[in-house]
């Protein structure tokens, strides 16, 4: 049996210890962060999270060690490659790569990195006063010049492109123009939790993503419930209140007087008395004529009704005869 040393086996029991006893396990990548950074990063989340670094085929050896007592942990070995960490941790994936995200900031780009999006510079003016920093800005490719005691950049220029290799001459300017393209942070690759894999890119959306699309698809399916008369114990409140303001409406239209509705149809017969009164006053008795003067704006005809020629003409139509009629019948 080949000889293992000692502290690998204390690597791969404490990995395995973490990865038992927490809720989440995650891969994170730590490529380009500074040591000291990477250090002050780990102090930051030690008392939320375990970030246990080691190489990669121990790493391994210890995920498959875990998954013994966790199936589907041993999904999470695809995630680990280049320099990475396993992180455990009882938060949620969610929170877990908010986490991580905060531990994330611009940095200067080295020679040779590959750009993480286009570099570009934009046209105007410069800090630096006129020098030998115009043949280092000129010399990467900026249109660089000296106009008005100071060095500008004379038009918008795309430097590299996505994708490209940062040379060592562009790296050495671009912060020199306070040019930080590059990020460094732990960047979760994918999370384990309860025999799921989550990915990043399912990790990637708002704090209240989730919760505000199960909150919009509940009033949808209330909503929609209630339009079809759907029973159960969630709509029978609403679908109550619907049918109450439904029957209140019914008998308010037809005049049917209820207790609910007598209210309403006495004050709407008395407001038709009043507007009738009103375009013939020699038919409305004292009391009529008490109530109209006491009430002239909600009595009188509005300007805007004598506006409406449809409803003038409509008017016209009844007969002194039939008025006369109409108030002996309201008044008994």
């Amino acid at each position: 049996m080949a000889h293992v040393a000692a502290w690998k086996k204390q690597v791969i029991k404490e990995l395995v210890d973490a990865m038992k006893s927490h809720h989440s396990v995650a891969v994170v990548d730590l490529h380009g962060i500074p040591s000291a950074q990477l250090q002050l990063m780990r102090q930051g989340m030690r008392p939320k999270a375990a970030v246990i670094m080691s190489r990669n085929t121990l790493l391994n050896i210890a995920v498959d060690e875990a998954a013994k007592e966790r199936p589907g942990l041993e999904k999470i070995k695809e995630f680990i490659s280049g320099q990475c960490a396993i992180v455990a941790t009882d938060e949620n994936p969610f929170k877990l790569f908010r986490r991580m995200e905060s531990t994330k900031s611009a940095a200067p780009a080295k020679p040779g990195d590959v750009a993480p999006k286009d570099i570009e510079v934009k046209a105007g003016e410069t800090p630096f006063k006129p020098g030998p920093i115009v043949g280092e800005l000129q010399k990467v490719g900026i249109p660089a010049g000296i106009e008005g005691g100071k060095i500008v950049i004379k038009k918008d220029k795309v430097l590299v492109k996505k994708g490209e290799v940062i040379s060592a001459e562009l790296a050495a300017v671009l912060p020199k123009l306070e040019i930080l393209p590059m990020t460094v942070g732990m960047d979760l690759k994918a999370v384990f939790e309860n025999g799921l894999i989550y990915k990043k890119d399912v990790l990637d959306v708002p704090a209240d993503y989730y919760t505000g699309m199960i909150a919009l698809a509940s009033r949808n399916a209330m909503a929609l419930a209630v339009e079809v008369a759907y029973f159960a114990p969630e709509t029978m409140a609403p679908l109550l209140a619907k049918a109450y303001r439904n029957a209140v409406a019914i008998s308010s239209e037809a005049a049917f007087p209820t207790k609910d509705t007598i209210q309403f149809l006495l004050a709407k017969a008395e407001a038709s008395m009043l507007a009738l009164a009103a375009r013939i006053p020699e038919l409305a008795d004292e009391r009529v004529k008490e109530r109209l003067s006491s009430t002239p704006s909600s009595s009188a005809p509005s300007p805007s009704a004598k506006e409406e020629p449809k409803e003038e003409k409509k008017e016209e139509k009844v007969s002194e005869e039939d008025a006369a009629a109409g108030l002996g019948a309201l008044f008994g």
